[in-house]
């Protein structure tokens, strides 16, 4: 079922009806035969729409923002920037698109050989609620200029911000030929995979959701790209400006109260600064954190985005606590009306536990003792997920050289993880297949043709 469930109170303020097998052909339909007619339009001429779709963001961003808030929980001011990026990815491909997408020389061809890029077809896109616009901007933006029609199936918990996206695109001459928003339900997607109208497939989501949907495209050999979950881990080297780094840690940890493929999960820091820094860590989580109204500006802590997940991480943090962790703070839900939950933060988590081999997808800071830098590469890279991870270090050379043993698809060095239109979104082993944004997102579902004249 679609609907908007209010995280702050647990009110439902609208149900959805789900789109119809007759409905869900006429949208493929509509596509593919969007796609047939204006596959020939160049991404230069396809570029102003997204640059008109950026102001228009923009313009709508309160209503956006207020929209998001309701569905998912997000803090106002959290949702007010993810409108903002959402703006920049299509700003960027709107204006850098076209160059990215030009036909490129062939290096060491004695001939006059070049590589096309040319759009595939119709993309189905099944999409999560953590960033519910966001996400929709960095599977859209750059297969709307590459020319790819897009088909967005949004998570069942935020209809109306999928939506309000699709609207926003309507206005600006992105319409239902070249981008959709259809509330089909879960058994509707293998059936979508298998339409011979679709051309590929992209998933954001988790481990089992991107086996099954990999496993459907496998068979009938179509393209797809997964993002799923992450447990990045944040390797701090030094007591050098620990107290800055703690603020950086528990900012990055808590920005959407946790629920966030790329947040930093996993704190594993060098023996000496363990202490300093487990204190520094809970100080602020008591100090800044207060739960209020989300739509409010003023408000520290948000609610989690529903029950299930809410009652998940107090299963998680239960279990941890349990088989041996250490509760420093927090641990519990918080009585009062709606799904918030304590700033939680465990230490004690070892490789016995549940907690160690889980993504954790709520605000529970874990953190780790290291006794050299070999010991901190081995739990970084002790994870059957393979995300980002940031270093933080007063020597950049050595902080580089950890970063540079971490098998993951991202490393910071002294930075926090984040994401830029520019900047290739990404993991390896159980995080997920290919690229988003920059330009290796722009490709990703492009025909790679070898054009010889």
């Amino acid at each position: 079922m679609y609907a908007t469930i209010n995280p702050a109170n647990g009110q439902t303020t609208r149900e959805f009806d789900a789109a119809t097998r007759d409905e869900i052909d006429f949208a493929v339909e509509t596509l593919h035969n969007g796609f047939q007619a204006s596959r020939h339009v160049s991404p230069e001429e396809r570029a102003p729409a997204l640059v008109k779709a950026a102001e228009l963001f923009r313009e709508r961003a309160d209503e956006l923002a207020a929209t998001i808030t309701q569905e998912m929980g997000k803090r106002n001011r959290d949702a007010l920037g993810e409108v903002e990026i959402v703006a920049q990815i299509f700003e960027y491909y709107g204006t850098k698109g076209p160059e990215m997408l030009a036909d490129r020389p062939v290096e060491d061809s004695t001939q006059n050989d070049v590589v096309q890029y040319r759009p595939m077809g119709v993309l189905l896109g099944i999409m999560p609620w953590n960033y519910p616009l966001y996400q929709l901007a960095r599977f859209a933006a750059p297969n709307l200029v590459l020319g790819n029609s897009v088909l967005i199936k949004p998570a069942p918990s935020t209809p109306a911000t999928a939506i309000a996206f699709a609207d926003v695109l309507s206005s600006a001459s992105l319409g239902p030929d070249v981008y959709q928003t259809l509330l089909a339900m879960t058994d509707d997607v293998e059936g979508l995979i298998r339409d011979e109208r679709i051309a590929g497939v992209s998933l954001t989501g988790s481990e089992g959701a991107g086996s099954k949907v990999a496993a459907v495209a496998g068979e009938e050999v179509k393209k797809v790209v997964l993002e799923l979950g992450g447990s990045d881990p944040f390797i701090i080297l030094d007591e050098e400006n620990l107290e800055e780094i703690a603020e950086v840690a528990v900012e990055a940890r808590m920005e959407n109260m946790g629920q966030a493929c790329n947040s930093p999960k996993r704190f594993i820091v060098m023996e000496e600064a363990f202490a300093p820094f487990v204190a520094a860590a809970k100080r602020l989580l008591e100090k800044n954190y207060h739960p209020g109204d989300p739509q409010n500006a003023q408000t520290s802590l948000a609610p989690l985005s529903s029950e299930a997940a809410l009652e998940k991480i107090a299963d998680q943090v239960g279990r941890a606590v349990e088989q041996g962790a250490t509760l420093e703070t927090g641990g519990h839900r918080l009585d009062r009306e709606g799904f918030y939950y304590a700033p939680t933060l465990l230490t004690g988590v070892t490789p016995e536990m549940d907690a160690y081999h889980e993504e954790l997808f709520g605000p529970v800071l874990v953190v780790h003792s290291a006794n050299s830098d070999e010991e901190c590469i081995r739990l970084a890279n002790d994870s059957a997920f393979g995300l980002g991870a940031a270093v933080f270090g007063g020597d950049p050379e050595r902080a580089e050289a950890v970063g540079e043993s971490l098998e993951v698809g991202m490393v910071s060095i002294n930075r926090p993880e984040g994401s830029e239109a520019e900047l290739p979104f990404g993991g390896v082993k159980k995080s997920g297949i290919g690229r988003e944004l920059g330009r290796l997102g722009a490709v990703e579902f492009a025909n790679q043709r070898l054009f010889r004249a």
